[in-house]
Parts: structure tokens; sequence; C-alpha cells
């Protein structure tokens, strides 16, 4: 299975990519993670990376694409969420030549969707302890008694205001993607929203269909 999970920022896209990644024994090729690995072993693409983000700039494409070529091949181009990548129409467009000229195209594209609101409401509840770092969620993981108030804040990206503007930056960088792979007949848009098994339970009928004979957990 070669699956990508689409979903704007509070749909639930980590902890749906860990799910399928543990039920189904496929790897979370995240990224993020990648370059944080790359740059904690100190590789060359790692302090290639590094000297950008101290810099505070973006990584260059050609990095990102390097370094997801090279993990995608240590998978032998098998069982993998792309988890964050592709995030723009060039990645995407080298993505699908890539796996093409591998003999394993995708077998999936799924966007979680799920309405503004909801999304600004998910995200504003979040909060932080300043003290530890731990994340906290006012209505699904709120904080334990004993923790003092005053430590526990919003953080500023997850203001109301904030998260309506990285929406919009999400929404208008994705749709062209979500447009290229439905091209292609391999995108497939799922409601995001409710509990997490009922996500999950829509997402592994999409997958289902697409590979009758997948074995799940």
């Amino acid at each position: 299975m070669r699956l990508i999970l689409f979903g704007p920022p509070g749909i639930g896209k980590g902890t749906q990519s860990e799910l399928i990644c543990e039920r189904l024994g496929l790897s979370h090729v995240s990224t993020g993670n990648l370059f944080r690995a790359a740059i904690r072993a100190g590789s060359e693409v790692g302090l290639e990376a590094k000297s950008y983000i101290d810099a505070g700039h973006l990584v260059p494409g050609m990095l990102t694409r390097r370094l997801a070529e090279e993990r995608l091949r240590e998978l032998g181009t098998q069982d993998f969420v792309l988890d964050g990548y592709p995030r723009t129409l060039e990645q995407a467009e080298w993505l699908s030549a890539f796996l093409d000229a591998e003999r394993a195209p995708l077998d999936a594209v799924v966007s979680l969707h799920g309405p503004v609101d909801e999304i600004v409401h998910r995200l504003s509840r979040r909060r932080i302890n300043t003290a530890t770092g731990e994340t906290y969620h006012l209505d699904f993981n709120p904080p334990p008694p004993g923790v003092e108030a005053a430590l526990v804040v919003q953080r500023s990206d997850d203001a109301p205001d904030v998260i309506r503007k990285r929406l919009a930056v999400y929404a208008r960088e994705t749709a062209p993607l979500e447009e290229f792979f439905h091209a292609r007949g391999r995108h497939y848009v799922i409601d995001g929203v409710g509990e997490v098994e009922e996500v999950y339970a829509r997402i592994l009928a999409v997958l289902r269909a697409v590979s009758p004979t997948m074995q799940t957990a």
C-alpha cells in the first residue's frame, strides 16, 4: 500500500497516520521527522537543511526531494504513508514520475476535509504548559488537577484569527495538488470530523476499495 494523507491543521491527520501505520503495518514518512533525524545524525543533507532553518528560511524543495527519495528507496517504495509531502505541485509531479519509474504508483491520495469553524474551534482549545512543554486540550485532554493555571497558555498560532489564516494558506496551496491527483484517479475525500475510530473506518473503507486484498489488523 502506497498512500498520501492530506489534511489541514487540526483535522487529526497525524493521529490517523499513526493508526494506519500501526494497524496496517505501513511506514510513516514525514519529511519534517526526516529532517529532524538527518540533523541529529549530522548527515550532509541534515547539515545543509540546518543552515537554512537556522537562518529562518524554508528548506529548498530539492533538499526535501533528496530526503524523500532516500527514505522511499530504503522502503523499497512499498508500504508507506506520506504525511506532509508533497507540498507543492512541482513536488507532486516529481513524486508521481519517481514512483512510476520505480513501477510503484500510488494506491490512494486521501484528503481529510472538515468545516473551517469546526477546525478553528478544535485548534483554539489547545493549551501548552510553559514549564514542561506538555500539550493539553481543554475538551479532550485538560490539564490535570494541581497544574498552576498561570502556566497553561494558548500558543500564538492557536489564536482563532491566526488559525483561519493558516487554513486559508493550506487550502490555497493544497487545492492544486488535490486536482493533480484527482485527474489521475487517485484522490479521495474523507469527512475528517468525528470520533477517531469513525474517521479511521472511513479511510479504511477507501483503502479496501482500492486494494481488496489488503490485510488489516
